[in-house]
């Protein structure tokens, strides 16, 4: 295996960080105060497989080395209540959040253009924030995120409540479906370094699915799988595969947090049925997270709006060191006593540990390093044998952003 190219890469990232801004003021123009931002993302994922290979793109010894994100966000403040954003990502070549806000007295936003939708405190809070380097399973699984709409939230000091009608992603052959969402969060405790926060979601959108390859979009179908907590991996070891002859999909999640000083605990639970038709039975599918952060050095984090945010280390030179574990699982198996025809889905099962250490260095450059012990059963009919597939995978990733 040949790191030389991987390390070199990650280097020079590291090498950006020591003389980067912590943002870029452009200008104003037009009464808008315009701002320029940035995250870059390089990941290393080494596989220590058992039965699939779980490799997206195979280089020396089977291992994915990619840049994984590179985000260049536009922002605008003003003229008076107005804000805008139009971001885009180079790397997957897809828009990220591009709207126009309008702030009313008071905590009452309204928000028209694609955002990411009010569901999941996890696909909420911010990329570059992200406590380990693949988003849990429920995130990835069951998580609505950017979509084109329009939203309305208001809110008081501890509480938050907003409701979203949507469309399909903005860039073609993505995300497809239309419908709306809420979500409504609460903090009974809520000071600084001592938090405690609760929330609930739902959405209803239209079954619909898109495949970014071929273009090809197929209406009154559904499909739920999720990658082994490792980005770069084509392969998923839960599949319910192609659920036809499918209406709507509804999803239900709830969530809390409880940041206590340095230690931040964090949970979700989502379950989503897929309404079906033609003698098919309705399918539902269900996942859950629960994870711990430490900040060594004592740090802790800021909370506003129903989401928490990562604060800059106390000493910029030594940069702030996390220690975190997740334990996620996710259950893609129903209806196994009927037929395909009646309903029957195999999707499997998966239940994964990860270890995670993170090194935040001044105010731009971030370091990450995760252990995924997977365990997941899965198979393709009532008759077909049980296939185990418990593979481990290192993953490392260095960030650069302003």
């Amino acid at each position: 295996m040949k790191l030389a190219p991987k390390l070199l890469a990650l280097a020079v990232l590291a090498g950006l960080s020591s003389t980067a801004a912590a943002e870029i003021t452009i200008d104003v123009a037009g009464g808008s105060e315009i701002s320029f931002e940035g995250l870059f993302q390089a990941d290393y994922n080494m596989y220590d497989e058992d039965v699939k290979v779980l490799s997206g793109r195979p280089l020396d010894g089977g291992d994915d080395f990619e840049l994984r994100r590179a985000e260049l966000i536009l922002k605008g403040k003003g003229p008076g209540q107005f804000e805008w954003q139009a971001g885009y990502d180079a790397k997957a070549d897809k828009f990220l959040d591009v709207y126009l806000r309008y702030k009313f007295s008071g905590y009452t936003v309204l928000t028209v253009g694609q955002y990411k939708q009010p569901n999941s405190l996890e696909e909420l809070t911010s990329t570059r924030f992200n406590d380990f380097i693949s988003k849990a399973m429920t995130t990835n699984l069951q998580g609505v995120a950017r979509r084109t709409g329009i939203a309305l939230t208001t809110g008081g000091d501890s509480w938050t409540l907003t409701g979203s009608v949507f469309d399909r992603e903005l860039t073609r052959n993505l995300a497809q479906g239309s419908g709306y969402g809420g979500r409504f969060t609460w903090a009974p405790i809520m000071e600084a370094g001592n938090v405690l926060h609760f929330g609930l979601s739902a959405i209803v959108a239209d079954a619909e699915t898109s495949d970014a390859t071929t273009g090809v979009n197929s209406s009154n179908t559904a499909r739920l799988r999720v990658r082994p907590n490792a980005d770069l991996s084509g392969v998923r070891l839960i599949d319910t595969g192609n659920l036809t002859f499918s209406n709507e999909l509804t999803t239900i999640g709830v969530e809390g947090l409880l940041i206590n000083g340095p230690i931040k605990l964090q949970a979700e639970y989502m379950t989503t049925t897929v309404d079906r038709d033609n003698g098919r039975a309705d399918f539902t599918g269900d996942s859950w997270y629960v994870y711990g952060i430490w900040n060594i050095g004592g740090e802790t984090w800021t909370y506003k709006s129903g989401l928490p945010a990562t604060m800059l280390p106390d000493d910029p030179a030594a940069g702030m060191w996390q220690l975190g574990l997740r334990y996620d699982h996710a259950e893609l198996n129903d209806n196994t006593n009927l037929t395909t025809t009646q309903g029957a889905v195999f999707g499997g099962e998966e239940s994964n540990w990860t270890f995670g250490v993170n090194w935040y260095l001044r105010s731009n450059f971030k370091l990450s390093a995760n252990y995924v012990m997977v365990s997941s059963q899965k198979r393709a009919s009532a008759t077909a044998p049980l296939i185990s597939d418990d593979p481990n995978i290192f993953e490392v990733r260095a960030q650069f952003y302003w």
